[in-house]
């Protein structure tokens, strides 16, 4: 993690430097029925801002847009206590073979719905209109932070240091999800 400290864009987030830094333990899943992991470059865009802002990179998978895989390989990272979060990239867009969306949000704890609003508002100073074409959205499960991005380069830059690096930085306030995780089971 570098030891410069950039201020959230959103307008009343900020970071507090006497708090302390805690890492979090982050699984990265791409989504493609065409990129490998040699050419996953929104994937590699994830791992390396993880990596770069002092998180742990606790794996990395690519799948095919099979609903029944991608939900299997997110309940295994929310069981593994080595994995506090998951960010998926690709398969939310509209098309026949996008899935992710139907593979997660079943399994969903709970939705965080607030994630899908501000993600567009962002998309929307990126791409306008096109951002209607995402499904991107967000959950618990089983106490793992579950975030799904579209699959395109500018998607994963703008989901990551715009939206999802910040609520997952300890030290950003007036809260953050990170000091919500030791209370994500809570019954």
């Amino acid at each position: 993690m570098t030891d410069i400290i950039e201020q959230p864009p959103a307008p009343g987030g900020k970071i507090v430097p006497e708090r302390a830094f805690k890492p979090v333990r982050i699984a990265v899943l791409t989504v493609s029925d065409t990129r490998t992991l040699e050419n996953d470059t929104s994937g590699d865009i994830l791992a390396e801002r993880v990596a770069r802002d002092g998180h742990v990179l606790a794996d990395r998978v690519l799948l095919r847009d099979d609903a029944s895989a991608i939900r299997k390989q997110v309940l295994d990272w929310a069981a593994d206590p080595e994995v506090d979060a998951v960010i998926s990239t690709g398969g939310t867009g509209l098309t026949g073979r996008d899935v992710t969306p139907e593979a997660v949000m079943p399994i969903f704890d709970k939705h965080i719905e607030g994630f899908a609003v501000v993600w567009h508002m962002v998309s929307y100073q990126s791409v306008g209109l096109s951002t209607l074409q995402s499904r991107a959205c967000a959950g618990v499960v089983d106490g793992t932070f579950v975030f799904c991005l579209p699959g395109s380069n500018g998607a994963c830059k703008d989901g990551w240091d715009k939206v999802i690096r910040w609520q997952l930085d300890s030290r950003h306030a007036p809260c953050n999800m990170v000091e919500l995780m030791p209370r994500l089971k809570e019954v």
